[in-house]
């Protein structure tokens, strides 16, 4: 495994063969698919820190769904990666849909965790709230984020039965950097649907039946606007679907790229 900095992004790559390209989504990091990585045997894995997230630093741009598409395609042309699997989380998802949409040469197939359009007009004040909280109250008000987090986005059998998946969830927010994380928030506030319709890729929509982000009914509806898409709703699982259900996810990551062969 190596680790390098490549056009600001800090970026985990392991194993040889064809690429599969990893984006977490917000309070994120490229350990959001440490427990999957099993599933990408015989390729080359390429984990990023999306910019103002983890290891990465905040560029001198403010964050939006745009600075991440654009900073995900400056770091695959340096690292000469023509096109790729494409697996994402969460607000990933987006940038994964924009990626797709406007740079579908890059594309090989999209595996999205917890997916959503964009977020609910309702629920965008919400967000922005957020980002208030971590700037103004700094590593204390990520910790009040993550154990809202934990209580609001994991399942009842998480909570109950799987605490390293409570821990890994705390501990990935409350790792993040006050001003990376609220203009995180403030960039997934801001996104706008891709032009699903468009995607002509293989598609997987992953989702947990708990679920309040990616919540399966919407889930259905988006995989109905993308030819061929496959939908799968895991059971006992919330919106962390890597951590929650690390075994499911790698069975149906494996399924979908043996589907394609």
């Amino acid at each position: 495994m190596a680790t390098t900095e490549v056009q600001g992004l800090i970026i985990e790559t392991e194993g040889d063969g064809a690429p599969v390209v990893c984006i977490h989504g917000l309070g994120g990091s490229s350990n959001n698919w440490t427990p999957v990585l099993a599933a990408f045997e015989g390729k080359k894995v390429i984990r990023i820190d999306l910019p103002g997230s983890a290891r990465s630093p905040l560029p001198s741009q403010r964050l939006s769904i745009d600075v991440y598409v654009n900073a995900i395609v400056s770091a695959l042309r340096e690292l000469k990666i023509e096109r790729a699997d494409v697996v994402a989380h969460s607000m990933g998802t987006i940038v994964a849909q924009h990626l797709a949409v406007r740079h579908p040469e890059l594309v090989k197939s999209l595996a999205l965790f917890g997916p959503l359009l964009a977020p609910p007009d309702a629920g965008r004040d919400g967000i922005r709230q957020r980002a208030a909280i971590a700037r103004g109250k700094g590593v204390a008000g990520l910790q009040e984020i993550a154990d809202a987090i934990v209580k609001g986005a994991t399942s009842d059998e998480t909570k109950a039965q799987r605490p390293v998946a409570v821990a890994l969830v705390r501990e990935s927010v409350m790792r993040q950097s006050p001003e990376g994380y609220a203009q995180s928030c403030e960039a997934l506030a801001g996104a706008q649907a891709a032009e699903v319709d468009n995607i002509k890729v293989p598609t997987l929509l992953i989702t947990g039946d708990q679920d309040g982000v990616g919540k399966p009914e919407a889930v259905k509806a988006m995989g109905e606007r993308i030819a061929g898409a496959k939908v799968v709703v895991l059971s006992g699982c919330g919106h962390w679907t890597t951590f929650e259900k690390p075994a499911e996810s790698k069975t149906e990551l494996q399924t979908f790229y043996q589907s394609l062969r």
